[in-house]
């Protein structure tokens, strides 16, 4: 993977003269959309995705299907308001092939178990960060379900799945405490697994049960039969049935973690941010903001419009348990750091082992600006004091990069390393970011 050119450069965060009134149409969630597109080349008929996501995850996540052999094609619709679309034609996967992951655990999880079912050799690598990310839990529940991998031991990228047409499936236990994504790897696949396949977690806490969840609707709204804890089944077992899965017609909600900095922006400014198209219904662990930000001093109305999310200007501390909405840390430190009273984060040990260690990423970077935040055992204790300008490091991580942009919202002379990276899963946020302050911004 080329470097990014715009690594070392340096961003104004732009500062805001005054409060915010912008309408911000958020790009479509990359959780659904990289689950669809691989429930749509596992199908055994043509599906379309509308409104997909297009950014460097569900880019990668799209060329590799391609490169197993999965048909692809991308268009635009003729009817008001329908957008860009994927078609996505099923056909034989097969090797040999490279997939370049990037940095995305979304591809580097879910797709060892799409390899296992291919003709032939495929080859998983990535950014030097995805070496370091865990992946022990699908290597090993694949080797027990019949997979042959070669990791040279490592339990992480780079790795050779040896696909052999088909998988035995069956039951499996994994310790899935790092990532949730490892339950839903398996989950997306196992309707084609000759046994289907059983997800047994024997591990601690489970954390981002939301995408769980997120996975078992999108199984079942394609056919597929799922046997989970919240429909009668055992605590912490998850069963698939074997069969076919149908090609449907998805539109893919708004990325509703992606709205965070937007409403963020309400609660540090004040004023108003309108979210059109919020789902009344979602299993986007993103929703929990309405919850969250209006505890912090904000309030929210759903319309047949959106959400419109409205601050006062004042920010109120918090004390929260984030185990299932771990995502949404960055953002929630970034505007604890301006609040009025201190902030207890917790649940969120498992972030250590994102893109990058987001609880010491944002312990450095927000004391580096004056801040006092202090890492615990499973988050962060933030305790607001004034801050200055300076630069804002985000270790090629998006969210650190709009943690950095609220804070500059507030704060003047904050200078944003990298916000390219926010291409990851928000394209265009520089774009988006500076239109949603208009005249007022910097």
């Amino acid at each position: 993977m080329a470097p990014n050119n715009d690594q070392t450069a340096l961003w104004p965060a732009p500062h805001a003269r005054g409060a915010v009134d912008a309408t911000v149409h958020v790009p479509g969630s990359k959780s659904v959309t990289n689950r669809a597109l691989v429930l749509a080349a596992l199908a055994s008929e043509p599906g379309w995705l509308r409104r997909p996501l297009r950014s460097r995850d569900t880019l990668l996540m799209a060329g590799a299907l391609r490169a197993m052999g999965v048909g692809i094609e991308e268009g635009v619709g003729t009817e008001k308001g329908s957008g860009e679309f994927w078609r996505v034609i099923p056909s034989g996967l097969h090797g040999p092939a490279t997939v370049d992951v990037g940095n995305a655990g979304t591809v580097m999880r879910f797709l060892p178990p799409v390899a296992a079912l291919a003709d032939g050799p495929i080859r998983f690598d990535g950014d030097p960060r995805s070496y370091e990310r865990p992946l022990n839990g699908v290597i090993d529940a694949l080797r027990v379900l019949g997979a042959r991998i070669d990791d040279d031991g490592r339990g992480a990228l780079p790795l050779t799945v040896h696909g052999g047409g088909a998988l035995d499936g069956g039951p499996v236990e994994i310790d899935a405490s790092s990532s949730s994504q490892f339950v839903s790897a398996l989950l997306l696949s196992g309707p084609r697994f000759n046994m289907g396949v059983e997800v047994r977690h024997i591990g601690s806490s489970l954390p981002s049960l939301p995408h769980i969840r997120m996975t078992v609707d999108m199984l079942r709204a394609v056919g597929a039969q799922v046997d989970t804890p919240e429909s009668g089944g055992e605590p912490n077992v998850w069963r698939v049935t074997p069969g076919a899965l149908l090609g449907r017609d998805l539109t893919v909600e708004p990325d509703l973690s992606n709205a965070q900095p937007f409403l963020a922006a309400a609660l540090v400014a004040g004023g108003k941010v309108v979210v059109p198209d919020w789902p009344t219904r979602t299993t986007q662990p993103g929703d929990r903001l309405r919850e969250i930000f209006t505890e912090m001093g904000g309030s929210c109305e759903l319309t047949e419009y959106g959400l419109e999310f409205t601050g006062s200007g004042a920010i109120h501390g918090i004390d929260v348990d984030l185990s299932e909405v771990g995502e949404l840390t960055p953002g929630i430190a970034a505007v604890a750091a301006l609040a009025d009273s201190p902030s207890t984060l917790r649940g969120v040990s498992h972030l250590r082992l994102h893109e990058t260690d987001r609880l010491a990423a944002l312990t450095k970077e927000i004391n580096e600006l004056g801040g006092d935040v202090t890492e615990t055992a499973d988050g962060l204790h933030i305790r607001p004091r004034r801050l200055h300008g300076g630069i804002f490091h985000t270790y090629e991580d998006h969210r650190m990069a709009t943690a950095g942009a609220i804070i500059g919202l507030a704060v003047e002379g904050v200078q944003i390393e990298n916000v390219a990276t926010t291409a990851k899963t928000l394209p265009d946020f520089p774009d988006l970011w500076t239109g949603m302050l208009g005249s007022d911004g910097a």
